[in-house]
């Protein structure tokens, strides 16, 4: 619920390994209401969310430790170069990773010689840049991505559906919810319509 507005109902869906699903649907439609609930940081008003067929609400931290959520803000600290945001974002979820490691990650998001900027000196595609970088470090199975692809050129979202595609083609999983459309390369593909108020669904 939003207010006393309803956002969506009904919602039914199993992801399998290496399965990619899409979430589309207009502002307001609930698209990151959806994620931020499969990701544990909201609560459905009726229903539950499963993983590995166990309630996500009995696995508390083992299930946070086998996802990745990235919002459509891009949470990195302004005083802080990309290096440092990305290893304590990372340390947050429990992955620490080395310099080196952060480096390397950051080079392959199109960073280099940039990592040791402040966030504050970087555009907001390379601040963009910058978050996602942590899918590259973070060795989860299950990544939740809102509006992936924001701020970002071309070059740049190739390289991502490209980091992406090669989760999902290592048995990983991903839900991503966008307007644009993306050219991933999955085991399976699913597309979720949300309309605000109106019941959905999809099928494994």
């Amino acid at each position: 619920m939003r207010g006393d507005r309803r956002l969506f109902s009904n919602v039914s869906f199993t992801l399998p390994p290496g399965g990619f699903m899409q979430l589309t649907g207009p502002n307001g439609s609930g698209k990151t209401s959806l994620l931020r609930i499969i990701a544990g940081l909201m609560q459905p008003e009726s229903g539950e969310i499963r993983w590995q067929g166990a309630k996500t609400s009995t696995l508390a931290e083992e299930y946070s430790r086998s996802i990745t959520y990235i919002g459509h803000r891009n949470g990195v600290k302004e005083e802080l170069n990309s290096i440092e945001n990305l290893r304590v974002a990372s340390g947050i979820a429990g992955a620490e990773i080395t310099h080196e490691d952060a480096r390397d990650a950051l080079a392959r998001v199109g960073l280099a010689g940039r990592e040791n900027l402040p966030a504050r000196f970087l555009s907001e595609g390379q601040r963009r840049r910058s978050a996602l970088a942590r899918l590259i470090t973070c060795g989860t199975k299950l990544w939740l991505l809102d509006e992936v692809l924001a701020s970002l050129d071309h070059a740049a979202g190739k390289i991502i559906e490209s980091v992406i595609s090669q989760h999902l083609n290592q048995g990983g999983m991903a839900i991503v919810a966008t307007h644009q459309e993306l050219h991933i390369y999955a085991g399976s593909f699913q597309r979720l319509e949300l309309e605000p108020g109106a019941p959905g669904g999809a099928g494994a």
